[in-house]
Formats: C-alpha cells, structure tokens, sequence
C-alpha cells in the first residue's frame, strides 16, 4: 500500500512539473473553434475581451472551424476558464507549425487589431430577448450600446464602428402587423411612439422619419461603417431607399393614399442589396414586397427538418472578407424563420456576394456587400434557435445553445470589424 502511495505522488508530482512546463512555455493561447469547443459563443467574447486588454490576436481562418490565436498571459487563461472557454497553451514552435500548414491550405492568418464599438437600434423598452443579437452579445458579455431615431438623426452612429438593426419597418407601415394587431395594446402603443417621435422631430409621417434614418445609415456605411442586420430590416431598408419621395405608405398607415405611379417611381439605384422588386401595398396583405419569398417558400420546406441552408467556401487569402464571415464548424445551418426569412435571389444587385443559400431555389439566407468605404452583411429570419418565432414566445435560452452555428454567424460579424483593414480585399 505504501509502495502505491509513494508511485502515486511521485505520478502526481512528475504531471504538475509537466503543466507547469508546458505553461512556462507557452507562447500563445489557442482558441480551437471546431467541434473540440465547449462553448463556441462565449470563444467570441474571450476574445473581444482580450482585444479590449490590447493583447495581440489572430482570426484564423478556415483552421479547425476559425480559431483564435491570443498572445499567452494569465489574464486570458483566467478568461477561458471564467467562460468555460475551451483553450490550449500552445508553444512558438507549434505556432510555426500552424503557420506553415495555414500557407499551404484554403487557410489565413488575420490581424485583429482592436475591440469594435458597437450599437444596437432598438426601441427603448425593448428586452434583449426579442431580438437575436442582443441575446448573443449580451451571451458572449460584449458591450454594446442602445441607440434609435433620434439618436441616428442626431449623429450618434459617428461613436460606433458596427451597427445591428432587426426587424425594424423603415417604411413606416410598423412591420405591417396592420390587420392581425391593429386592435392589440403593444401595436397601438408602438403606432402612438413613432408617431409622436415623428413630430417631435418636426415630420408629418412617421414613414419620412424612417426613410430619413436609412439614408443615414446608408451614409454610415459609405464612410466606412459596417451594418449588420436581420429580420424584416434588410428588405424595408432597400425599400425605403427606393421610395425616396414617394408615397407607398397605404391611408391605414399614414392618413393619405399611396402614390398611383408608386411603383413606377422606384429608384433601385439607392438600394443598397435588391432591385426590381414589387412593393405590395395591401394594408391587409402581411407582406411588403417580394423580396420575401414568403409565401413561396413554404411549398418547398413544408416540413422544418428540410428547412436548411449551405454555407459557401471562399478562397481564405484572396477573399478574405466573405472566409470571415462564413466561418463556423459546419458547413449547413439549420434554417430559421423570421418577418423576412428569405431573400428572392433573382433580386439581387450584381456586386452582391451571396454566402449562405438552400439547394437550387431562388432564395439566399445570408448576403454581403461593400458601400463606399462600409459593408453591409444581411442574415434572413429572426433567431437561429427558435424556428418560428411568434409575439410573446418565451425567449431563447442561450446557456442551452453554447455551440449553435446559426448564432456564429452573427457574432462573425460582430468580431469583423476588428480585423486589420489592409487585410480585407472585398
């Protein structure tokens, strides 16, 4: 008994001089983001934090599922083991050895130089459970900040480097929930803010103050913002856009009838993702153009099971940008439903990069794009884990989803915007 007492401290001592070997050196701490990860989101966090602490950081890309690779200090062990982040100590010589293999393969290495500043536009009031990416953030522990219409109007959007917007209407027909709601408190006080917003800050419709806060954010994307965006407010920003000076807001809506000629007076050219598209503007019809390919999808995914979606394979080093955006530990992400929960790729503006779409239908899930110096990325439905989201659904518990690719995808874009810019090539 003595004899095994004596090997088994002597096992136990050769392992803790072994860990604290390896530790003293370590060089880098790896953050793998394949199927080894215990909680992909919370990755995402750890090392947003550790920008947030100035320490260096590399995305890299298509390795083990689009891992992290941190500068060693005990500060990010203390955060991977706070977050229940799986890491691994890592030496400089295994670090070459990842290089050289990234120089051989569809692989990259990306600087991440600093934590982004980013804003949510929401209503105030609004609980982090009614809109995906706040549940993420708010999942992951990265700051963020609320802003809304006067905010945007009044120049807020200068403070920030990247900007979620949800299901917002910015055509000012409040989501078109018109003739399922008209009569329900939440619609009605939601219908008595915006238009009471709206003559605060001097506007006849609550639709011109939405247009108005569009063409902002289009403007924030031309000067090197990046936007982020799901839901509905994809489709009515484009539409908005378009509608610059034209009435296409039914009298349910804003008192006065739509514009004969509307249609006619479309100007694709503003848009920034669709064109050619069809407004509809039956106040009664929940729909707002066809760039939804609701209802014409459901004949194809009657059943949720074959409602999924490929993500698209991008050459790492010269395409940079769209490899970042993609990353994930699968390749096909269960779909998801949403006020817009497909975009008519028929419709699509020629410069836009489709990166995820069903098999052989005219619908794609997740686009991207460049606007001046910006980009704009637009991801269709509303929650990745929950596929049919309704008004009053309990929220969704993300302790339950640590290692969901749908939500990867929204937090690949939050992590973008810190990549070096000389590395993106979009």
């Amino acid at each position: 008994m003595n004899m095994r007492k004596t090997l088994l401290r002597t096992v136990l001592a050769a392992a803790l001089v072994l860990g604290l070997f390896v530790t003293a050196n370590a060089t880098s701490i790896l953050i793998p983001m394949d199927n080894t990860q215990t909680d992909h989101l919370k990755a995402y966090g750890v090392t947003f934090k550790a920008l947030e602490r100035s320490e260096k950081a590399q995305w890299l890309l298509n390795y083990r599922g689009g891992s992290f690779l941190i500068d060693y200090s005990p500060e990010v062990v203390n955060l991977c083991l706070l977050a229940g982040v799986s890491y691994e100590e890592i030496s400089s010589g295994t670090v070459a050895d990842i290089f050289r293999q990234i120089e051989v393969e569809n692989m990259e290495r990306v600087e991440l130089e600093k934590a982004p500043t980013v804003a949510v536009y929401q209503p105030p009031g609004h609980e982090p459970w009614d809109d995906a990416v706040r549940l993420a953030l708010e999942y992951a522990e990265i700051p963020y900040e609320m802003v809304y219409d006067e905010d945007v109007l009044k120049g807020a959007l200068d403070e920030y480097d990247w900007l979620h917007v949800h299901h917002e209407d910015f055509t000012g027909q409040y989501g078109k929930f018109y003739a399922a709601f008209a009569t329900a408190v939440w619609y009605q006080a939601q219908v008595k803010m915006n238009e009471d917003k709206a003559r605060e800050l001097g506007y006849s419709k609550v639709s011109e103050m939405k247009r108005d806060v569009a063409l902002v954010m289009k403007d924030y994307i031309r000067r090197g913002g990046f936007l982020f965006s799901m839901c509905s407010a994809p489709e009515t920003m484009d539409i908005a856009l378009a509608a610059e000076g034209v009435d296409i807001v039914p009298r349910e809506f804003d008192g006065d009838p739509v514009d004969p000629d509307a249609q006619a007076k479309l100007d694709y050219a503003n848009c920034l993702a669709f064109e050619n598209f069809q407004v509809n503007i039956n106040p009664l019809v929940y729909r707002r153009s066809n760039i939804d390919t609701y209802p014409d999808r459901m004949m194809r995914f009657v059943n949720p099971t074959d409602d999924f979606f490929y993500l698209f394979e991008f050459s790492a080093k010269l395409d940079p940008v769209p490899t970042m955006l993609v990353q994930d530990h699968v390749n096909t992400v269960t779909g998801f439903m949403g006020q817009v929960t497909g975009f008519r790729k028929s419709l699509l503006k020629e410069h836009v990069v489709v990166l995820g779409q069903p098999d052989n239908y005219d619908e794609v899930r997740y686009i991207h794009g460049a606007f001046g110096r910006g980009t704009f990325t637009f991801l269709a439905g509303h929650d990745p884990e929950d596929y049919q989201h309704m008004v009053n659904d309990p929220p969704t518990e993300l302790t339950l989803h640590k290692n969901s690719p749908g939500y990867r995808l929204i937090l690949n874009n939050v992590l973008f915007p810190a990549a070096k810019r000389k590395e993106r090539k979009t």
